[in-house]
Formats: structure tokens, sequence, C-alpha cells
């Protein structure tokens, strides 16, 4: 169980537009919530590694990701993150289990079936594990990529809009179980949204974001209900 807070103080600089925040969350599911354009997958990105900050600090687990002051700056792949984005982009000439299990296929092969039938479990996917990309629904195909995520048993989860192409019941249902697992793994994760409705439903900590700055931090309820976006 992590319980070292996410720690976070950046600047970038992207053409006329600048990100500039700071903000310390405690381990659990954390939502960036803010209009389109305002900087949340900018700063998801940073956390990645996918972009480097100008100037600041990224802390996650205990765990220094970048800190310009002292020339650090680890790689994608050392910090050992998951991502799901908006467009999962799964590799179609693949099966499902080879999907989940693509990250971690270095792995000893034992390891790497029983990891994947723990997350064909985990995500309601029994029974699908010979199917291709293509014969998979909306619901389907992202479950398979938060399962590809989890499969390297990563520090921190990254969520970038990834329910935003489903209808609103498939969505909801997907976002209930992304909060139950998150409780069930005990594993931090981030998520991006710009649908009030979602952040208050799978939220524990929100941090809005407007115009490249953070404006609030902390209780859903309070933060949403006051929030005029």
């Amino acid at each position: 169980m992590v319980s070292d807070p996410l720690q976070v103080r950046i600047e970038k600089t992207l053409g006329p537009f600048k990100v500039d925040v700071a903000f310390e969350v405690k381990p659990g599911l954390t939502v960036l919530f803010g209009p389109s354009g305002c900087g949340k997958s900018t700063v998801l990105n940073c956390l990645a590694g996918l972009l480097a900050p100008d100037k600041g600090s990224i802390t996650v687990a205990g765990t220094k990701f970048f800190d310009d002051a002292a020339a650090i700056n680890l790689p994608p792949q050392a910090r050992h993150v998951g991502y799901v984005f908006q467009n999962p982009s799964l590799f179609p000439h693949l099966t499902v289990a080879e999907n989940i299990c693509f990250g971690i296929d270095r792995w000893d092969k034992e390891k790497q079936q029983a990891r994947g039938a723990h997350l064909l479990e985990l995500l309601k996917l029994q029974g699908l594990e010979n199917r291709k990309v293509t014969q998979l629904s909306g619901g389907q195909i992202q479950r398979v990529a938060l399962a590809r995520a989890l499969a390297p048993e990563p520090k921190l989860i990254l969520l970038d809009e990834p329910f935003s192409a489903l209808d609103d019941r498939l969505r909801k249902q997907l976002a209930a179980e992304l909060q139950s697992m998150q409780k069930q793994l005990q594993l931090p994760m981030v998520l991006v949204t710009h649908s009030r409705s979602e952040a208050l439903q799978v939220a524990d900590t929100v941090v809005l974001i407007d115009e490249g700055k953070v404006v609030g931090v902390g209780d859903p309820q309070r933060l949403l209900n006051d929030f005029a976006g």
C-alpha cells in the first residue's frame, strides 16, 4: 500500500500557453478537472515522462521523477507508470491476452500467464482472452487497455479521459468499476476529465485547473459545487 503523497510543482511553456501548477495529494483516485485546453493532459504527460517540465519537481510514491534543481529526469520506462489514453491504441493483430501481456513479454512465461489470468478476472474479461480487438465492444476495449496498463505492476496509473467516447450508461458503469478497483489495489490513480458528474462519482481528491493554473485542491463535493465551470 502506497502512503506517500503525490507532489507536483511544475512549469511548462507550450507556445503561447503556460502551465504553472503546484499541488500535493494523498494516495487515492485524484481527478484533474477543468475545461478543455486548460493544461490537464500536459500535467499528465509530465507525470508520465512524455514531456519534460521547464522547471519544478515531481515526486511519486517517495520516488523523485523530476527535479530540475537536482538534474533528475527519469525516462518513462524507469517511472513504472501505467497510462490509459483516450484512444487506447490496442494492437489489432494481437489477442486480448497478448495485448494485456505486451508490456511484460520479458517476464517468465508462467508468471506472464498468471498475471494475465488475474487481470482478465479483475477486469471481467474472462472468456475473451483469445479474441482480437476488432471483435470487442467499446467498453471491453477500455477494460483491455486498463489491464494492459496494470500488467507491469506500476506505481501509478494515469488516465486521460478514457471513457469520453462511451455512452453515459457504460461510462458510469466503468467509472464505478475503476473506483472499486482503486480501493481494492490501493494504487494511486490520476484521472483527467472535464465531466463534472464523472469527477463527483470517482474522485477522492479533485485538483481544479483553469488556464494552466491550479485554482483549488480538495474535497470533490465542496470544490465542484463552488466551481462555475
